[in-house]
């Protein structure tokens, strides 16, 4: 189910790259200076926590990749955390399992969710960033 789930991923943004939607996402690789920078900006900004085994991940990257192409969230700044590989953020962020959204606007954090893969409430998190 993991192939099929990351493989529909896959396929759903390279129609979206030859469909010329490029994304309206600002990501990156979490880094502090850059992050510190677009809290000190006032940006919106979401955290992803991930695992590259996570099914629940793979889901939520659908989920974000659909979201993608709303205009509304073309200045959200979206830095992914490696689960598996960044345990100096996780502890920062204080997430304790993959698969964890945290949404900021500048400095504050203004919500986080755990597990979801609901493309309602996920935009509903997104948008208390903006």
């Amino acid at each position: 189910m993991r192939k099929s789930i990351a493989t529909s991923a896959a396929t759903a943004a390279l129609f979206a790259l030859l469909a010329g939607n490029a994304s309206a996402l600002e990501k990156r690789t979490y880094d502090a200076s850059a992050f510190a920078a677009a809290q000190k900006a006032g940006k919106s900004i979401l955290v992803d926590v991930h695992a590259v085994w996570c099914h629940i991940c793979w889901s939520q990257k659908a989920v974000l990749s659909n979201l993608e192409s709303d205009p509304k969230f073309k200045n959200l700044v979206v830095f992914s955390v490696d689960y598996d590989g960044d345990k100096e953020n996780l502890r920062r962020f204080n997430a304790q399992k993959q698969s964890t959204l945290i949404v900021f606007k500048g400095g504050q954090e203004l919500g986080r969710s755990v597990g979801d893969t609901n493309p309602v409430s996920i935009k509903a998190l997104l948008s208390k960033a903006l």
